[in-house]
């Protein structure tokens, strides 16, 4: 059996879990006007024209796909990081996790510049979910 993680090391893996999870939840809420009028996207229209201005180098016609992929991959990995998930579960749900952030990190420099995915911590917290992918498990 392997030697327990000191209690910083369980809390910390168990904060990044939740605050990634957490991060991908309140945008779904976000693009379905679940956080009020005037908060973030309000409604998936709004959230439709931001996807299609992060992604400005792909045709119009893929935009609806990527905005309901990135809806539904948000929504199971953000559940999912919210789960006691252990092993390779877990280990899948974090690489899942940080290759999405850095698809659209990648995404919103190609669009914007690379100030905008830095300014918004978006490969921070891609690097957050990587390093989660290495300690799948707070409580090993």
């Amino acid at each position: 059996m392997a030697p327990s993680r000191p209690p910083l090391a369980r809390w910390a893996l168990r904060y990044t879990r939740l605050a990634l999870g957490a991060a991908f939840l309140s945008g779904i809420a976000s693009r379905f006007g679940l956080w009020g009028p005037g908060r973030g996207y309000g409604s998936f229209a709004n959230f439709m024209k931001y996807t299609a201005q992060v992604n400005s180098f792909m045709p119009a016609s893929t935009i609806p796909f990527l905005a309901w992929a990135a809806t539904a991959a948000e929504l199971l990995l953000g559940l999912a990081l919210l789960l006691p998930l252990r092993g390779g579960a877990a280990r899948a749900v974090a690489l899942g996790s940080a290759a999405l952030l850095a698809v659209f990190g990648l995404a919103m420099a190609l669009s914007f510049g690379l100030k905008e995915p830095l300014d918004y911590s978006v490969f921070s917290a891609s690097s957050a979910a990587l390093l989660l992918a290495l300690h799948p498990s707070p409580d090993s």
